[in-house]
């Protein structure tokens, strides 16, 4: 396959469930990424997982065995050891968050990796992780979109005052302030609402579909967020491509299946695709390497042997 414009974004998801812990590992396993030509790296999130033990009826992925870094932390690390890189939430669960103190790590995170750093923010589904946390479930969309507003102006003024639903502040601000101003924030999601929210106050939209449903997504997508008077062109939509076995998803263990998806993702007019690599049966961050080292070779990415 012909090298993927540079307006075609193919990223990797980080595969922490599958790769060693250690500081060394992943940083090597960033770094080989990014060599390879990749343009970013999303990281999911989740703070606590839920022992399922006394939980018969628990049809969610994940539990308190899964290996979960949190996204602000690894990128600070990840920031000293990449340089390209752009390292993005896949996504955070803002409304769990106290929403000033994310906005300065945010922005310490976005110093730190000379402006590289995007936002991709969402409302979340797991209660348990929510309780944990001190903060309500129900109103989780109301809080997001309370939030999103309020980060902005926390990234780009000195000092301000609001009062929101949920959010206030009074003649205060962060200093410093990040690089980007303000920080790319990108709302994650398949649920109507969620690309609603993305339409109306994104700057992107992260979802998760099959690559035979690109089409008819990206131009819906393109029909939203012209209905709420902005410029379709100037808000972006990243599908994530998934290989391997996870919930509700059928097995596709071939580096082809991502350089077919990466094709379709783009001719629909996508600004990119991101790879997830676990439920393939690896196990490290050098067999995964492995395959996204493949995969990057087909795709004809910058820096790929």
């Amino acid at each position: 396959m012909s090298e993927m414009s540079d307006l075609f974004r193919i990223g990797i998801v980080f595969p922490q469930l599958e790769i060693e812990p250690e500081a060394g590992a992943i940083r090597d396993f960033a770094q080989g990424v990014e060599a390879m030509g990749y343009s970013h790296m999303i990281a999911y999130d989740h703070v606590v997982g839920a022992d399922i033990k006394n939980r018969p009826d628990w049809k969610m992925p994940y539990t308190h065995e899964s290996l979960f870094h949190e996204p602000m932390t690894l990128f600070a690390y990840l920031a000293a050891c990449t340089n390209s890189l752009i390292l993005s939430t896949g996504v955070v669960v803002l409304p769990q968050r106290q929403t000033v103190l994310f906005g300065k790590q945010a922005a310490n995170v976005d110093l730190f990796s000379r402006g590289r750093l995007r936002i991709g923010a969402g409302t979340g589904w797991n209660e348990v992780e929510y309780e944990a946390l001190g903060m309500t479930f129900a109103d989780r969309g109301a809080r997001l979109d309370d939030q999103i507003r309020f980060l902005r102006r926390l990234w780009t003024e000195s000092s301000f005052t609001e009062v929101g639903q949920f959010q206030k502040i009074t003649e205060a601000g962060i200093n410093p302030l990040p690089l980007q101003r303000p920080i790319p924030i990108w709302v994650g999601g398949i649920a109507p609402a969620s690309m609603r929210r993305a339409a109306r106050l994104g700057d992107g939209w992260l979802p998760v579909f099959e690559a035979g449903l690109a089409e008819e997504k990206v131009t819906s997508f393109r029909q939203a967020v012209t209905a709420q008077g902005r410029d379709p062109s100037a808000v972006g939509i990243e599908n994530i491509v998934f290989l391997g076995t996870t919930r509700n998803r059928t097995l596709r263990s071939a580096a082809e299946d991502a350089v077919m998806d990466a094709a379709i993702w783009k001719k629909a007019g996508a600004s990119g695709i991101a790879i997830h690599s676990m439920g393939m049966g690896l196990n490290g961050a050098a067999a995964h390497l492995e395959l996204f080292g493949r995969i990057a070779s087909m795709l004809g990415l910058k820096g790929a042997t």
